[in-house]
């Protein structure tokens, strides 16, 4: 029985994980694909604001804000403001100064690595050596995805600070998040966030001209699948696997961001994809492959007294609170 469990849990965290990548993935498009009906800031901004609106009416309706201290909605607020509102401007930004979706998906690509270096001094926790390789020769693997679409953008070389921006907003979020120990269910979690994003994207928009949408359909239904895939479930899963396979791991399948994106981008953009691109595929499934196999294998092996846990063992000990159920 034990056995059939496990492989039920297996199965369940792999499908969220494929889940994950699609939704997350679907982000980098949305915006290109919609570049025509309005600005991207503009999309960002409604992808936004009827989400909050919901969510603010089901957490009054289900009490799942209730007894909940000020303080641990202020951090989540701050998380929120890292991980969505810095991140998904950034994004936004990138792919309207012309980067390519596959190329801003680096942003994704190269966070593994700076999160393998800090989780020691920053979380306690250790990385194994066939995980270092695996992030490496998944690292390898991007940047030919992303080398292979340069030639062809037309992005001024300043616009790809908007992706190393973001990148390091998802960072300092992801790194909130695991140091915080709030008392916030997903459901609450989710909304502020949100609502924080929404509050701090209704001025910079109207500043900028950018906050009155289209009354086109087809924008409508833009908005309604950014807030749908890649908020709620994007975000959503993101939460609930970085407890459930723990932060390395997590951080390894943001290498197959890059290359779902451009698969994406090639077939719905008609963005380059070359033999180039294919191999830096294949790098990034091996390097992701290497990083869960090795973490698999250290969550069944005890960790010998006085040493460091592993960066994905155990990983539902050492999160928070706010992702310790995904829809509590």
């Amino acid at each position: 029985m034990s056995k059939q469990i496990g492989i039920l849990h297996l199965g369940v965290t792999i499908a969220a994980a494929v889940a994950f990548v699609a939704t997350w993935s679907s982000g980098f498009l949305v915006p290109a694909i919609a570049a025509a009906e309005a600005a991207p800031l503009t999309l960002l901004v409604w992808r936004f604001v009827p989400l909050a609106a919901i969510l603010l009416m089901v957490v009054a309706l289900s009490g799942a804000a209730r007894g909940v201290a000020r303080i641990d909605i202020g951090r989540q607020a701050l998380i929120g403001l890292f991980a969505q509102f810095g991140y998904c401007t950034a994004v936004y930004a990138a792919i309207a100064s012309g980067v390519a979706t596959g190329t801003t998906a680096l942003i994704d690509a190269v966070q593994p690595l700076i999160v393998a270096v800090l989780v020691g001094p920053l979380l306690g926790l250790r990385v194994r050596g066939a995980q270092w390789v695996g992030l490496l020769v998944g690292a390898a693997g991007v940047l030919l995805v992303v080398r292979s679409q340069l030639d062809d953008s037309t992005a001024h070389p300043a616009a790809y600070l908007w992706p190393a921006s973001a990148m390091a907003c998802l960072i300092v979020g992801t790194f909130l998040q695991r140091r915080s120990a709030p008392r916030t269910g997903m459901l609450l979690t989710l909304t502020i966030h949100v609502t924080v994003t929404t509050v701090a994207l209704i001025p910079v928009a109207a500043v900028f001209g950018a906050l009155g949408p289209p009354a086109s359909a087809s924008f409508w239904f833009a908005a309604g699948f950014a807030a749908a895939f890649p908020t709620l479930a994007g975000y959503g899963l993101y939460w609930w696997l970085l407890r459930r396979v723990g932060v390395t791991a997590l951080n390894a399948l943001l290498f197959l961001i890059a290359p779902a994106t451009a698969l994406a981008g090639a077939l719905l953009l008609g963005e380059p994809l070359t033999p180039v691109t294919l191999l830096g595929f294949v790098l990034c499934a091996a390097g992701v492959a290497a990083v869960l196999v090795s973490g698999a294998r250290s969550s069944r092996s005890p960790a010998p007294s006085g040493r460091r846990t592993s960066a994905s063992a155990s990983p539902a000990s050492e999160l928070p609170a706010a992702c310790s159920a995904p829809g509590s």
